[in-house]
């Protein structure tokens, strides 16, 4: 594999883990989860049984009630694997709280922020970079 292409798959794969950051801040549940490969695997930072499959993932999101939010994602690092296939580690802090009737700023929830990271596994669709697996895990106690 050529320089070229592994650049062009860790920018790629970036961009994937960034664009779920800022969609899944956005509340866009849809787009996040057509980020997902159709059977791909995702473990919350926060725990619970894994949940499989892009419906299944979508289905998870929309139980959820709605909240400030905001993702920070630092250090990633993407390993190329083959020309369809990356990993990668990435730091996060997780800041929330409650939304407000008047949509005025929201305070600040008494557990954040949160500290965790991401490991994932990302593979080459026929729609792009997608998640294959994607697990995260807290670093310190709420």
């Amino acid at each position: 594999m050529s320089a070229e292409t592994r650049r062009a798959i860790e920018a790629d794969c970036t961009r994937l883990i960034n664009l779920y950051a800022n969609l899944n801040d956005a509340q866009d549940w849809p787009s996040v989860a057509q980020l997902y490969a159709e059977d791909a695997l995702f473990r919350r930072p926060s725990g619970g049984d894994p949940v499989v499959g892009r419906e299944a993932i979508l289905a998870s999101f929309l139980a959820r009630a709605p909240r400030a939010q905001r993702h920070v994602i630092a250090n990633t690092v993407v390993d190329v694997v083959s020309e369809t296939e990356a990993t990668a580690f990435s730091a996060i802090i997780l800041y929330q709280g409650d939304l407000t009737d008047d949509g005025s700023l929201p305070a600040q929830s008494a557990n954040s922020p949160l500290v965790g990271w991401y490991r994932d596994r990302m593979v080459l669709t026929g729609e792009g970079w997608k998640f294959a697996e994607r697990a995260g895990g807290l670093d310190f106690r709420p």
